[in-house]
């Protein structure tokens, strides 16, 4: 350990921290923009300036190593005047029109100002000019970019992609899509780790909020919403809820009070994603020499989009299965509406996601066989429902609870984890199990797949057959993971793989807390979700087992494959 005076105060650090690590260990505040923990620590932004006695200028404290015996000082005239020197100067290439950017109230540049008691720029201001196909899921306000290189980082580092890049020299410097092309055209995922890194909103997902509010006004149409699991971890966040307060029934009573004629549970379509993808699984395990192997989960549409770009000759190992939000869709628009009397055209699908993926998926041609338009018409992120339920002034905290309509409106614990890292893998081979056997394993005898960060493979017997299964998470620890198997370095049976880090709880369209690591946490709540629902197995909800009776058949059948199933190749 080395020890060090911050601001009079005795401080340590092991050997090799930075100040700024000394600093945060003792209790003392350094502002920062760009630093992020072994990712970004270039020290770009310099509003981390201290002052170091016997050093002549000053100091970067987030990779200035700290030394023995070393005084600092992170608050004197010194270091003040040349932070407020440095904010200014961002601010006089910034779009500061701060009530209609996404990011207003819960951005670090704004605090930031507000801390330092800037109110007037000395210098003149002139913001970058904004151009970006604004139809795009995700948008880039140049004019909003501090430069400091969280993106550019994230992207690199943790999602392996490089899509973002610094480009330009000196005063012209500025970030942008690697070699100058358009986003489109990059290999960008649209994981949207880059938007919930991004200090101010010079990154956001496309808002969709007034396409429901107009649907929801139309009285000629018939809302539906869909709520995914990893939403009910996070949906309160940015409403001041307390955890107590912001249970699954009041989240329920809070889409419904924004008008929704119905309001349902993805849990039930990823109950119905396990049917098809495990059925599917069982029939390429045991026709191994018909299919390209392993098979790969294909419930995440930036996984989708990563292996098609970066591994393209592993497209074919990806289930056939769509994903829980497309399936509900289509049910949505053939079985619901022909249980209800209700008129499939009339229908508009809402979906509400922690993932920015989810917009471009909705809007893939391959993905619509309902037969009338769009099977999933509008995705909206967990961002965009807190900000509908504040337009529409409503008191969330004084709602009582109330339940998902029924039919369809039953999920179970097994839903539940698939918006965590692990998730679909246990909740598929719990499922494997019974339709192998008859008879259900211990809920928990999968949990060993379970991880929160990088990749692992392990050996597991499923019925009485030894299946080997390999877990990612996050789009860098896939690279890894998929460069092991195209080696033969890994062999695996069955692989799930998840786009954002922790998995869904940690998606991009999830509520952003600047400088904080969200993802284990809720997913913890959709474990404790899990462990407490008296269903437990995706083949024993009720919903479920009456939705094969009255109009799929089987798993795998011929309305199953034509309805929940698509042809990976064609998008």
């Amino acid at each position: 350990m080395v020890t060090l005076t911050i601001d009079g105060r005795t401080a340590k650090v092991p050997e090799g921290g930075t100040i700024l690590e000394a600093a945060r260990a003792a209790g003392i505040a350094i502002p920062t923009l760009c630093y992020l923990k072994d990712v970004n620590e270039a020290g770009a932004c310099r509003v981390c300036l201290v002052e170091v006695e016997g050093c002549d200028s000053l100091c970067a404290s987030c990779n200035t190593v700290a030394t023995e015996g070393m005084t600092v000082h992170t608050n004197s005239r010194a270091v003040r005047l040349a932070r407020r020197d440095v904010v200014e100067m961002m601010l006089s290439r910034h779009d500061c029109h701060c009530p209609t950017c996404h990011r207003s109230g819960n951005c670090a540049l704004q605090t930031l100002a507000a801390d330092l008691n800037i109110f007037d720029l000395p210098y003149e201001h002139k913001a970058p000019e904004n151009r970006w196909n604004r139809d795009f899921p995700l948008i880039r306000e140049e004019s909003k970019c501090i430069g400091c290189l969280r993106c550019v980082s994230l992207c690199d580092k943790v999602q392996s992609l490089n899509v973002w890049d610094l480009l330009g020299t000196g005063s012209r410097a500025r970030v942008g899509v690697r070699g100058g092309g358009s986003i489109e055209s990059s290999d960008c995922s649209l994981c949207g780790q880059c938007i919930t890194h991004c200090p101010t909103g010079a990154l956001h997902a496309r808002d969709d909020t007034m396409q429901v509010f107009d649907a929801i006004e139309d009285e000629n149409t018939v809302t539906v919403a869909q709520i995914a699991p990893a939403v009910r971890t996070a949906w309160a966040e940015q409403l001041g809820l307390s955890g107590e307060k912001a249970t699954e029934g009041r989240m329920v009573a809070a889409v419904k009070a924004l008008g929704f004629d119905y309001v349902l549970d993805t849990e039930y379509s990823a109950d119905l994603t396990i049917m098809e993808e495990g059925s599917e699984f069982l029939h390429r395990f045991t026709h191994k020499g018909d299919y390209a192997w392993p098979m790969f989960t294909s419930c995440c549409p930036g996984w989708v989009r990563f292996v098609k770009s970066q591994f393209p000759e592993f497209t074919g190992n990806l289930s056939t299965a769509k994903s829980p939000q497309q399936m509900f869709g289509a049910i949505i628009k053939t079985y619901f509406a022909k249980r209800l009397g209700l008129e499939p055209e009339k229908i508009k699908v809402v979906s509400i996601m922690p993932c920015v993926a989810k917009k471009y998926e909705a809007g893939v041609e391959a993905l619509r066989d309902a037969g009338c338009g769009q099977d999933v018409d509008v995705v909206l992120t967990t961002r965009e429902l807190s900000r509908m339920l504040r337009v529409a002034h409503i008191d969330v905290a004084s709602l009582p609870e109330a339940e998902f309509d029924k039919p369809l409106g039953e999920g179970t614990g097994a839903g539940a984890i698939f918006g965590t890292t692990g998730g679909v893998m246990e909740a598929a081979l719990r499922s494997a199990h019974y339709l192998l056997t008859g008879q259900n394993p211990d809920p928990d005898a999968f949990r060993a797949v379970r991880i929160e960060s990088g990749w692992k493979v392990l050996e597991t017997e499923v019925g009485g057959a030894a299946v080997r299964v390999a877990v990612s998470s996050g789009l860098g620890n896939a690279r890894q993971l998929l460069e092991a198997i195209r080696n033969g370095q890994v062999q695996a049976d069955f692989v799930e793989i998840m786009a954002c880090p922790g998995g869904c709880a940690g998606g991009g369209g999830q509520p952003i807390a600047f400088n904080e690591e969200r993802a284990a946490q809720r997913g913890g709540v959709l474990r404790t979700l899990d462990e407490n629902c008296a269903l437990r197995f995706s083949h024993e909800n009720p919903d479920i087992q009456k939705t094969y009776q009255e109009f799929l058949g089987e798993p795998l059948g011929e309305t199953a494959h034509h309805l929940l199933h698509t042809d990976v190749t064609k998008w």
